[in-house]
């Protein structure tokens, strides 16, 4: 059986995204400027009431991105259910190798990523 491991609460990865760019990108509805981006947590089922998956799994998103993310504002009918699991599993895997080149993640005999103005 496997044990559920706590989730992972880091201030220090949530504070990363401050001024960052939005990794989500939905077209059409990210508004693409940095001073709204926080670090929001995946639509993955992980949370549970009133919870949060953990912040390893989060990814950088402007508010406009965010509120379609969390249901707060309908999905755009050009965007379905597929297309935002899609950007999801890229705006996480642009946020941890932003997170390597900031030294807030390290892999052990990895050299940190160079990451170029488009977050890979």
């Amino acid at each position: 059986m496997l044990q559920k491991t706590p989730p992972v609460r880091s201030k220090r990865l949530r504070d990363s995204a401050r001024g960052q760019q939005c990794q989500l990108r939905l077209p059409g509805v990210c508004s693409w400027g940095p001073e709204t981006v926080v670090l929001a947590h995946p639509p993955l089922g992980n949370g549970g009431m009133a919870t949060k998956g953990s912040d390893l799994e989060g990814a950088f998103c402007c508010s406009a991105c965010h509120d379609v993310l969390d249901g707060r504002v309908p999905c755009p009918d050009h965007l379905g259910p597929g297309a935002i699991f899609g950007a999801w599993i890229l705006a996480a895997a642009r946020t941890r190798a932003i997170w390597l080149q900031m030294g807030l993640l390290r892999v052990e005999g990895v050299a940190p990523p160079r990451v170029d103005e488009e977050g890979f």
